[in-house]
């Protein structure tokens, strides 16, 4: 397709041109935009090199964000959790500052892990969940599972054959966030399996998990002790630790609302 070289454009042309410009670029928000934008120009007497810096910033903004959106979508996160809606304030266990020092995520461009422990309803999902949004929204690859929909997913590939594949799979995202990790026991076969999902990352990409257990009852989840040696070896070497606390801010919360109600 070409397009009219003349000075003689009338403004539906122009405006006609630009868009099917901007639809043969892919240039989907200067298209959506161009016109107000102009508008804008117009009014505050810019200088055609402004205008199209504004253009042109724009689009690269709005891609930005498209790209951000497609990464945290694909995280496979259950539900969205950020750092804003955290209360420091109902868990003193948590410090602000080094919470805020990993959404940095220079932990995650290093390749180190990270373990959240804390019993239920201490924040320790929370910040599984909102960490990992910071690192994709940093250009990150993140990938969240379930510790026994992980295992369940491996012993599935290794009976089908597939081991190799989904191991290479889970290694090319550089944070994977392993939630619920502790809640539940598993078989040496599935512990294995999931050992060799750790050592496929060990000081390389990132692994941060989050459990309801300590390190001294993970007995209870992975039954040889050698390899929960190991397995905890591969979690906590070179990384951060946090522990959440004890007591359910969640609880409290549900508490105080009820006592609320009951005094209103």
């Amino acid at each position: 397709m070409t397009f009219p070289r003349h000075r003689g454009l009338t403004e539906q042309a122009a405006q006609a041109a630009v868009d099917s410009a901007c639809r043969m670029l892919r240039l989907p928000t200067i298209r959506r935009q161009f016109g107000e934008l102009a508008d804008t120009a117009t009014r505050e007497q810019m200088t055609y090199l402004g205008f199209l810096a504004e253009l042109l910033m724009a689009e690269c903004d709005d891609r930005a964000r498209r790209r951000s959106e497609r990464r945290i979508k694909a995280t496979a996160f259950p539900r969205d959790k950020s750092l804003r809606e955290y209360d420091f304030d109902a868990n003193p266990h948590i410090d602000p500052a080094v919470i805020h020092t990993l959404a940095a995520c220079e932990w995650v461009k290093k390749g180190q892990p990270l373990c959240l422990i804390g019993d239920s309803g201490t924040g320790k999902s929370h910040l599984l969940i909102a960490l990992g949004t910071e690192a994709a929204m940093k250009g990150f690859r993140v990938r969240y599972t379930l510790a026994t929909k992980l295992v369940n997913e491996l012993v599935e590939a290794a009976d089908d054959k597939q081991l190799s594949k989904t191991i290479a799979r889970y290694g090319r995202v550089d944070l994977l966030c392993i939630d619920e990790l502790g809640y539940m026991e598993l078989d040496r076969r599935g512990a294995e399996l999931l050992f060799q999902v750790l050592t496929e990352r060990e000081e390389k990409a990132s692994v941060a998990i989050a459990s309801n257990e300590s390190f001294g009852g993970w007995t209870k989840t992975f039954t040889d002790p050698r390899l929960c040696a190991a397995i905890v070896d591969r979690l906590t070497f070179g990384g951060n630790i946090i522990e959440t606390g004890t007591e359910s801010y969640r609880l409290a919360q549900t508490r105080a609302r009820v006592e609320q109600r009951t005094a209103g």
